[in-house]
């Protein structure tokens, strides 16, 4: 189909969002193209402010408007219980089941040494001192039950070994190979529920 080179633009820069083909994109820009103005103004000032607004919460690196993030200062959550996850949208899956009320850790990715991600681009290091200076009894490892995830459990586990905490893995009612962000709530409320000791 032959479009303006402003609509192309428009339709390759949506095409990089994640989950964005080429009928999606294309369907978006005439979307936008048609709506009132004040559509497409509220939109890209959104897109805007989001860079500008956003920061990491000092104490748990999640993505927040202000540091310490209100799950990090909500006295009512059990400091005792740190669960690590690798990106911000997992925390977001696993804190909307309700059945988890306690701290949470994201460490920024995964290991994957195909990909150049090593311990060293991880919050490996931040972790471990926030285990060892904190009231931290026991660590949640949710990871994404895939390769990279298993990986870095396993590697995370061995680190914090020597402290005095009890180390869990959340079960596997999450799909193989699958991502927490995608996961519905009862999946992923069943895996924290059958959490389990790692050896």
């Amino acid at each position: 189909m032959r479009t303006a080179p402003p609509i192309d633009r428009l339709v390759a820069a949506l095409k990089r969002l994640p989950g964005i083909g080429d009928k999606s994109a294309t369907r978006l820009a005439f979307f936008l193209l048609g709506a009132p103005d004040a559509v497409g103004q509220e939109l890209g000032e959104a897109i805007a402010r989001l860079k500008r607004d956003i920061v990491l919460c000092a104490e748990c690196f999640d993505l927040t408007d202000a540091s310490p993030c209100a799950v990090c200062r909500d006295p009512k959550r059990d400091p005792s219980l740190l669960c690590v996850v690798e990106e911000p949208a997992d925390l977001a899956a696993i804190d909307a089941t309700g059945k988890f009320r306690g701290h949470f850790f994201v460490l920024g990715g995964a290991l994957s040494p195909i990909d150049g991600v090593g311990p060293e681009e991880l919050r490996i290091r931040e972790l471990e001192e926030r285990v060892r200076h904190g009231i931290v009894k026991e660590v949640i490892l949710a990871t994404n039950p895939n390769a990279e995830g298993d990986a870095t459990a396993h590697y995370v586990s061995e680190r914090l070994r020597p402290q005095d905490v009890t180390l869990t893995r959340i079960a596997y009612g999450m799909p193989l190979g699958g991502d927490l962000e995608y996961a519905d709530h009862v999946t992923i409320g069943l895996s924290l529920d059958h959490r389990r000791a790692i050896d």
